[in-house]
């Protein structure tokens, strides 16, 4: 069922306000909606740097700004920092447990605690269930969602697309009662070393952005491959290639 990339129909938006970078206009190329999608083209779509959101698949194309950068994380290589692997030692007692869905209310309540109290001042403000089922879920049987899970108390859940080359991280999404424990980082991690024991090459991050504080995070795993000038260029870690 795949599609040659040559046929694919491709979209712009209308320019629109950015949500990433204050004062900054965006626009966005988007692959036509009608599309079939399988496993096989969204993966070559993700090494050309596109991105999922629902049953979208878009990539930043706007006309005066190239912030957007595509980045993912080469596992092999990959070697936890410091405050990484504490972060994997904080949380070594949390159950790790796949779900069919995430449409329950134990889920959405977490979602909705942790977007209005972490993320009041974003887009997905306020939480919306139609919203957040929309954004989440897919229909192309590749999007897989873990629980973490303290004994019974759902601390976490982390939204992961399987591609044939990687893992993506869509979206986590964890309880604010439980920042000290890092479970931003711990999910990356974990995806890290789920993608290391399905012999997966990459765990892709979505879009780092230098000057947004909300995507700084992604610059703490290295090395990272950010993806520039039509491939993929590894960041060199000791002179951060001056991006960092």
């Amino acid at each position: 069922m795949t599609s040659s990339l040559r046929d694919l129909k491709v979209y712009t938006t209308y320019p629109h306000r950015c949500s990433y970078l204050e004062q900054e206009e965006a626009t966005t190329l988007f692959i036509d909606p009608r599309q079939p999608v399988d496993q096989s083209l969204y993966t070559n779509l993700s090494l050309l740097g596109f991105r999922r959101s629902g049953n979208h698949i878009y990539r930043p194309h706007c006309a005066h700004c190239n912030a957007c950068i595509p980045a993912r994380i080469p596992v092999d290589q990959f070697q936890p920092n410091r405050s990484q692997r504490r972060s994997w030692r904080r949380n070594s007692d949390l159950a790790v447990h796949e779900a069919g869905h995430i449409r329950d209310d134990e889920c959405y309540g977490l979602y909705e605690r942790y977007i209005r109290e972490r993320h009041a001042d974003g887009d997905m403000y306020p939480p919306d269930r139609e919203q957040y089922e929309s954004f989440l879920s897919n229909a192309w049987d590749c999007t897989r969602y873990y629980q973490f899970r303290e004994n019974d108390r759902l601390l976490a859940v982390a939204v992961v697309d399987e591609m044939l080359d990687g893992l993506s991280a869509i979206y986590t999404f964890f309880d604010p009662d439980a920042a000290d424990r890092g479970l931003g980082r711990f999910a990356i991690l974990w995806q890290l070393e789920t993608a290391r024991a399905r012999e997966l090459p990459h765990v892709y991050l979505g879009y780092w952005i230098r000057n947004c504080r909300k995507m700084t995070y992604k610059a703490e795993y290295r090395p990272l491959e950010l993806f520039r000038e039509n491939r993929w260029q590894a960041v060199d870690p000791s002179k951060d290639d001056g991006l960092f």
